[in-house]
């Protein structure tokens, strides 16, 4: 089981903080000890966070740090307090997602089926090769925001090979309104009142990937 998963991209607009939000609060759900750490220093994550523990929701441990040197001494300090650490590390070359990578069991890479953001994914597999001259690094990378049909998707996956050190999932989130709608509540789409079983189900596949492999 990995305790810490970095969810990473140097690419803004891929879904980092919905998919770190839906990963924290499912596991949570289901029992687990979680801490959410907020990299970016929009802090996207803690805001919602926030509207959750507003709303009389169940809360996580959350935490924001967007200097790298502190998220690296707090989560090296704090993660064995929990059974699962999830970083959202920002949309870009930062200090916070530089830290988040020497601390993280595993980089969880969301990319979109768009040329600019696999050509973007250089960036990060180089980052990810940076992070392993220090320790261990399992990278996974996922289809987000994947499209309904078309060939954009198997084109994109398809690209995904020239970066042999970074395992493609075979699951993907698609483009659903109910991702976007439960983050911006605090909330995992599990627990919307108008339930997606579709949606419910992607999250679920890889939150297995990510956790169980």
């Amino acid at each position: 089981m990995k305790n810490v998963v970095a969810v990473v991209n140097t690419k803004g607009g891929v879904g980092k903080s919905t998919t770190a939000l839906q990963l924290a609060l499912g596991l949570s759900l289901a029992g687990a000890r979680v801490w959410f750490v907020d990299g970016d220093r929009q802090e996207t994550g803690i805001s919602a966070l926030t509207v959750r523990a507003e709303s009389g929701r169940s809360i996580i441990a959350a935490s924001a740090y967007a200097h790298g040197p502190t998220l690296r001494a707090q989560v090296t300090a704090q993660a064995g307090a929990y059974d699962h650490v999830i970083i959202d590390a920002g949309g870009r070359d930062s200090s916070a997602l530089r830290a988040a990578l020497t601390v993280a069991d595993t980089a969880l890479i969301p990319f979109l089926p768009r040329s600019f953001d696999v050509w973007a994914m250089e960036d990060i597999a180089e980052l990810v090769d940076e992070a392993r001259s220090v320790h261990e690094l399992r990278a996974l990378a996922f289809l987000n925001l994947a499209d309904p049909q078309g060939a954009d998707n198997r084109d994109a996956a398809e690209a995904m090979r020239e970066f042999p050190a970074i395992e493609l999932l075979d699951c993907r989130l698609n483009r659903r309104k109910a991702f976007s709608n439960a983050s911006g509540a605090g909330l995992h789409v599990e627990e919307m009142t108008r339930r997606d079983a579709v949606a419910c189900a992607e999250v679920d596949r890889l939150a297995h990937a990510v956790f169980t492999a």
